[in-house]
C-alpha cells in the first residue's frame, strides 16, 4: 500500500509518525509553521533512528533509506498529492479547523484526513471541511516508534472506506488498531487514563505518596511500563491538561476535571521532559 504520507506538525508525535511511516517505505512530507520546528523534528528521527541502529534493530542502510523519504516543508500546500494525511498539532480545537479548512481544499479527492487528536472529538473537527466521511481519527501513542497501540476513530460521518484505508495504514506501519465505534471526547484510552491520572496527582497533591512512590505501584502492582506521572512527563504536562480538559467540557463529569496541581505546574512552565521539569526533574 505504502504511498504518499502528510503528516502536520513536526513534535513528538509527528516526528514519530514520519519515522515509523518512512521506515515502511512510505514517502513521507512533514510539515510546521518554521524551519527550527522541522530542523529538531529532523534530529529527533535521526536519533531514534540511530538508537535502532545501536540495539541492531535495523541496518545502517535501512536507516539511512528511511530518512531519505522524509522531506520537510513550511508549506501547507505540501499535501496536496498525499494519500493519508495525518495532522499532529496540539490540542486546540480552534487550530486543528485552522489546519482542516485548508486541507480540504487543497487535498485530493479520495485522500484519508486523519488527525492524531487524543481527545476532541472527531465530528467537531470533520465539521468544517466539505468532506467529513474522509475524516478520520488515528490516534498514535506516545513513543510513537516503540509503542504498538493505535486507536482509530468514526467520526459521525466518517465512512467505512475511509475507516479500512486508515487500518491498512496504520497495520504497515507495524501497528494494532482497535476501532472507537463513536467519538466521545478522550475516546478509550484518555476516557481511561485521565480518571487514572487526575486520581494519582490528587494523591500527590494531598501528600499521601511522592510521585515516584505512585509509579512504582502502578508499575509493579499492575504491571504498567512506566507510572502515570513519568508518562505524561514524557508527552508533556500541557498536552494532558487540554485533554482533561476537553473530556471535562465535553462530559460535565467532576472525575475528569484538572487538579490544581497540574494546573499550577503548566502555568509555571513545568511541562515534563520537554521543559526539564515535571514530576521529575531531567538533565
Amino acid at each position: 500500500m505504502a504511498g504518499r504520507l502528510a503528516v502536520i506538525g513536526s513534535g513528538l508525535m509527528g516526528s514519530g509518525i514520519a519515522q515509523v511511516a518512512a521506515q515502511a517505505g512510505w514517502t513521507v512530507t512533514v510539515r510546521d509553521l518554521d524551519q527550527p520546528s522541522l530542523d529538531r523534528g529532523v534530529a529527533a528521527i535521526r536519533s531514534s533512528l540511530t538508537r535502532f541502529v545501536t540495539k541492531e534493530r535495523i541496518t545502517r542502510e535501512e536507516a539511512d533509506a528511511a530518512l531519505a523519504r522524509i522531506t520537510t516543508t513550511t508549506e501547507l500546500d505540501a499535501a496536496a498529492d498525499a494519500d493519508v494525511v495525518v495532522e499532529a498539532i496540539f490540542e486546540k480545537l480552534e487550530a486543528k479547523h485552522e489546519v482542516f479548512r485548508a486541507l480540504d481544499k487543497i487535498c485530493k479527492p479520495g485522500a484519508v484526513l486523519g488527525t492524531n487528536t487524543s481527545a476532541i472529538p472527531i465530528t467537531q473537527i470533520a465539521a468544517v471541511t466539505e468532506r467529513p466521511e474522509s475524516v478520520v481519527g488515528i490516534h498514535f501513542f506516545s513513543p510513537v516508534p516503540m509503542m504498538k497501540l493505535v486507536e482509530l476513530v468514526r467520526g459521525y460521518q466518517t465512512s467505512d472506506e475511509t475507516l479500512a484505508t486508515a487500518r491498512a495504514f496504520a497495520e504497515e506501519l507495524g501497528k494494532t488498531c482497535v476501532e472507537v465505534k463513536r467519538d466521545v471526547a478522550g475516546f478509550v484510552s484518555n476516557r481511561l487514563f485521565s480518571v487514572l491520572l487526575v486520581e494519582a496527582i490528587s494523591l500527590v497533591e494531598s501528600g499521601v505518596v511522592s510521585a515516584a512512590d505512585l509509579d512504582t505501584v502502578m508499575k509493579l502492582g499492575f504491571g504498567h511500563a512506566m507510572g502515570p506521572l513519568a508518562t505524561i512527563d514524557l508527552t508533556g504536562l500541557d498536552v494532558m491538561l487540554n485533554a482533561a480538559g476537553n473530556i471535562h467540557r465535553d462530559t460535565g463529569d467532576a472525575k475528569f476535571f484538572p487538579p490544581e496541581l497540574l494546573q499550577r505546574m503548566v502555568t509555571a512552565g513545568d511541562l515534563g521532559r520537554k521543559t526539564g521539569k515535571g514530576f521529575y526533574t531531567y538533565e
